[in-house]
């Protein structure tokens, strides 16, 4: 039996021409002799009645600080609702399908509310579906812990579901269909002449999903890779291939292994802030316990640079002030200051080739912005810039690896 999941986000569901598109691609799966397990987002954006967003926003016009446990609760009701419709679509087209809530799918999370992790899924359930010809719709987002609480597993939990159920059942694929056609080089917005780029290896991926880009979440993609599990970015009511992330190689037409370009993608993060500590402020094992009181508040902390003389890192702008709060609540004068954003190079070719650094920096000093931090890997080259210069840096180095061609 070949399976495949299928994981259709809140956009692609938002409206009953939009569900009938994604029926088409359920319908077209099953032609193809294929048994197709379907993962659904909470349908919309905020504003729409049932995005989670929206649901967010009412609960905190209660409260800013609600109960994990009611959130959850709460915010489960999008993917559900989102399940339900999708197969009574289904149904009405003479298509056998059967909503079902994390926990009815064998999901099972551990227990941390608002952002969980799938520890397991029992699959028996969703594969004797499948072998009756029943196609199982699934609430993505959730799963349920050992003592039957309902979790939420965090921004992007529907495409972890998806890749998570795609391991559990061994299906050959795992399909996420999104309004983006496939990953582009860089943001479109930003660069008119980004490129699609059809296949790309996990790693890659993974690395542009964390430095901002939004194709799809970077734990999925973990999952993907550890069960070395084929996944295709597709478009909506396209009939084009996306892209495909798997372990790829590019051979040329000696047949060679060939190295594939030095940068593959642009991608950028806006709206940080950066946090300054002289270093007799916070000198040896002081910066530990700093970053420990940060982080135990659930602020995520990035491009940390520590030297003799100064303490720097970056943390979301909306995080500032807290983060501010907390290093002056054990005795520090930070620097506080906003208005940043990251760009970043990623690419497996850059592995062993000099120059890479030069390039860079020598792409953002043609865009005329200065470079405030760096950080860098085997994958990707990183910089903090003023963020008025996103645009004319992003499009510079694409110009740069000559992205375009």
């Amino acid at each position: 039996m070949r399976l495949v999941v299928q994981k259709f986000g809140g956009s692609s569901l938002a409206t009953r021409e939009l569900r009938q598109r994604v029926v088409s691609h359920i319908s077209a799966a099953t032609k193809d002799g294929v048994s197709p397990v379907v993962v659904v987002s909470a349908m919309g954006r905020q504003g729409d009645a049932y995005a989670t967003d929206t649901m967010l926003a009412m609960i905190r016009e209660i409260t800013p600080t609600p109960a994990d446990r009611e959130t959850d609760l709460i915010l489960s009701c999008g993917e559900i609702i989102s399940a339900a419709m999708l197969a009574i679509e289904l149904q009405s087209m003479g298509m056998p399908a059967v909503a079902l809530t994390g926990w009815q799918a064998g999901i099972v999370s551990d227990g941390v509310f608002t952002h969980a992790e799938i520890i397991r899924i029992k699959k028996d359930h969703i594969l004797k579906l499948v072998m009756t010809g029943v196609i199982p719709v699934v609430a993505g987002f959730q799963g349920v812990s050992e003592d039957g609480e309902v979790n939420t597993l965090g921004r992007g939990g529907s495409d972890t579901t998806a890749v998570a159920l795609g391991a559990a059942i061994a299906a050959e694929m795992v399909e996420i269909y999104s309004d983006v056609d496939s990953v582009m080089t860089a943001d479109p917005r930003l660069v008119p002449e980004a490129r699609p780029i059809k296949n790309i290896g996990y790693q890659e991926v993974l690395q542009l999903a964390r430095e901002g880009a939004k194709v799809i979440h970077p734990r999925a993609v973990d999952i993907a890779l550890q069960y070395n599990l084929p996944i295709s970015l597709r478009k909506t009511g396209e009939g084009s291939a996306g892209t495909l992330v798997t372990h790829k190689k590019a051979i040329d037409d000696k047949g060679f292994i060939a190295r594939d370009r030095v940068v593959n993608g642009i991608t950028h993060i806006t709206g940080l802030a950066q946090i300054r500590l002289h270093a007799p402020q916070a000198a040896g094992q002081e910066i530990e316990t700093i970053l420990e009181k940060i982080s135990e508040t659930g602020i995520s902390i990035d491009l940390i640079n520590l030297s003799p003389f100064e303490r720097m890192f970056t943390v979301p702008a909306q995080d500032a002030q807290k983060t501010a709060e907390i290093l002056s609540s054990l005795g520090y004068e930070p620097q506080v200051k906003a208005g940043f954003a990251k760009v970043s190079v990623v690419g497996t070719g850059m592995r062993g080739i000099p120059g890479v650094m030069a390039r860079v920096v020598k792409a953002l000093n043609r865009a005329g912005t200065e470079i405030l931090q760096t950080a860098d890997s085997h994958l990707n080259i990183s910089c903090l810039i003023p963020e008025r210069k996103v645009g004319d840096a992003v499009k510079a180095l694409h110009l740069e690896f000559r992205l375009d061609i």
